[in-house]
């Protein structure tokens, strides 16, 4: 059955932004040990790892807003490599930062886990 890379891609980021949003301590089902988040100049290996650091983000509340989200099959094994650019609001700020995040998706049985995570706020 062929998988169609661009419907996971966009369910995957509204399911991944959708929890961050809402209580991000609970990403740690989307990183396996192996997995590695590079959020700006941080580098994160393992899903414990990875979720005490997007848990100790200094911000209460945030909301995100995808402004592009591109994917692309990225080997023969399934894996997906998904980009997306956008808005965040954090907290009372009433001026978004925009972002670009990458994701590269590995398939695990009936889903997909994050393999690689790429973060970096866009400046002006």
């Amino acid at each position: 059955m062929s998988v169609d890379f661009n419907t996971v891609a966009t369910e995957f980021c509204n399911f991944y932004y959708q929890q961050f949003d809402s209580d991000r301590t609970q990403l740690g089902n989307l990183y396996r040990d192996q997995s590695m988040l590079t959020f700006e100049t941080s580098q994160l290996q393992g899903a414990k790892d990875i979720v005490e650091k997007l848990a100790s983000l200094p911000f209460q509340k945030v909301a995100h807003r995808i402004s592009t989200l591109d994917a692309q099959p990225a080997s023969p094994s399934g894996d997906i490599l998904v980009m997306v650019t956008g808005e965040l609001l954090i907290d009372e700020e009433q001026n978004a930062q925009r972002y670009s995040q990458v994701f590269h998706l590995i398939p695990d049985g009936s889903s997909y886990y994050v393999f690689n995570d790429i973060f970096r706020l866009n400046y002006s």
